[in-house]
């Protein structure tokens, strides 16, 4: 069992950067897949990024892919998302989440569903 917890939210400007971490807790860090979703007001939650457990394997959602990056850390058990060229649809409430599940397929866990731990979220702003 793991219980992540977020860091590094905050206010940018359009085009800048920031680094989202989140670290969990639990001796077995590297068996979980780890997720970055985003929810926005008014709007769904949406799928942004996930990375093995392994970190071999990552697989990101369109509207990302070329801006952001997620990498992980396991003797630290934390994961990242380095996020660059940010714009203002990027603003939402960012959450960390562990699935325990192994799917071949990584672009598998897009589907929320599949995570078993969640974070508390914390919210990025991007200004224009």
């Amino acid at each position: 069992q793991v219980q992540p917890v977020e860091f590094g939210g905050g206010l940018v400007q359009a085009g800048g950067s920031l680094r989202l971490s989140c670290a969990a807790s639990g001796r077995t860090f590297s068996n979980y897949a780890m997720g970055w979703f985003r929810q926005a007001p008014g709007k769904e939650r949406e799928f942004v990024a996930v990375i093995s457990g392994s970190g071999e394997s990552a697989y990101y959602a369109d509207s990302v892919k070329g801006r952001f990056t997620i990498s992980r850390d396991n003797a630290k058990n934390t994961v990242y998302l380095q996020m660059n060229i940010l714009k203002p649809e990027d603003t939402a409430v960012y959450t960390c989440a562990a699935s325990p599940r192994e799917y071949y397929r990584i672009s598998t866990y897009q589907n929320p569903r599949l995570y078993n731990y969640w974070g508390q979220g914390t919210q990025v702003t991007v200004s224009s």
